[in-house]
């Protein structure tokens, strides 16, 4: 599969000492890659590279074989972007600011227009001025995707709107890679990433920590079990065989275990009644957590 957008080794230091350092990347045509990390850990200024935006302190950004920085007007040409702080004229209306920028690309196909705001299901009429947060969310998504660019690249792009408009775009985004398309995703919806994209960056203080397929995730040889046992009693003989639990009420156990442990649960699981034994997915959150070491609430 061709390697539409490379990213080699990409530093940009700031003046306060922040910045991103030594970023590798490479993503392949008709993929859908996540770009995942908290505020300030280097998601924006990397995507800004993308854009040409921005000019590297040191390292290349090649899209579909155009220097980013250089001819930065060609890769726009070619992509579609929502930006995570969306600004727009708000003395315009939606649908004024839609024509606009349908002009400037010099597009010709308005129908597609049209079934994007049919789509979106919102009044493009609204001044911008009194949008709400969504409103001007679904004026940006329209804009990105109205020229059916090559590339997506969308930062927090369902910020604001409700969930069922996210999973409108959830089957926006797999629709778009059928199409063969490429998408960059910055999300910090977990579920969203996880139902749309085929590989995951992690990015902390300015460096990838981690490159990942989402297989890896799902299919992760840790496994965890929630195990409700019919008495009491069951469960104290099974604690006595079984030591790698979690009680968290009187008949009810948390087991975390390898794959390669799997044969020797299932023997002893299978001595006692139980009301429920089901696996709980391991989650990219889980995973993304692991580098950030952040507690989850009740833990």
């Amino acid at each position: 599969m061709k390697e539409l957008i490379k990213i080699n080794n990409l530093t940009k230091e700031f003046k306060n000492g922040h910045g991103i350092y030594d970023i590798n990347l490479s993503i392949r045509e008709g993929e859908v890659f996540g770009y995942l990390g908290p505020n300030g850990a280097g998601k924006s200024t990397t995507i800004r590279h993308i854009l040409g935006f921005m000019k590297p302190q040191k390292g290349q950004i090649s899209v579909d074989g155009i220097d980013a920085w250089k001819e930065s007007s060609k890769v726009n040409a070619i992509l579609g972007y929502v930006p995570g702080e969306i600004a727009m004229p708000e003395f315009m209306t939606g649908i004024e600011f839609i024509k606009y920028i349908f002009e400037i690309r010099k597009l010709k196909d308005w129908n597609y227009v049209e079934e994007l705001i049919e789509f979106w299901e919102f009044d493009p009429k609204v001044k911008i001025k009194r949008m709400s947060k969504g409103m001007k969310q679904k004026v940006s998504l329209i804009c990105a995707f109205m020229h059916k660019p090559k590339v997506l690249v969308l930062d927090e792009p369902t910020s604001g709107l409700d969930p069922l408009m996210q999973q409108k775009f959830i089957n926006l985004i797999k629709e778009v890679k059928a199409e063969g398309r490429t998408v960059i995703l910055s999300s910090h919806i977990f579920q969203e990433i996880e139902k749309t994209c085929d590989r995951v960056a992690i990015v902390k203080n300015g460096r990838i920590v981690s490159n990942i397929d989402m297989d890896e995730i799902k299919y992760n040889e840790n496994k965890k079990f929630e195990v409700v046992f019919k008495k009491e009693s069951d469960l104290k003989l099974f604690a006595q065989e079984y030591k790698n639990i979690d009680v968290i009420a009187k008949n009810k156990v948390i087991i975390n275990l390898k794959q390669k442990e799997m044969k020797k649960l299932m023997q002893v699981i299978s001595k006692f009644d139980t009301e429920i034994f089901k696996e709980i997915p391991f989650t990219l959150e889980e995973y993304f957590m692991d580098f950030y070491k952040f507690k989850k609430d009740g833990e």
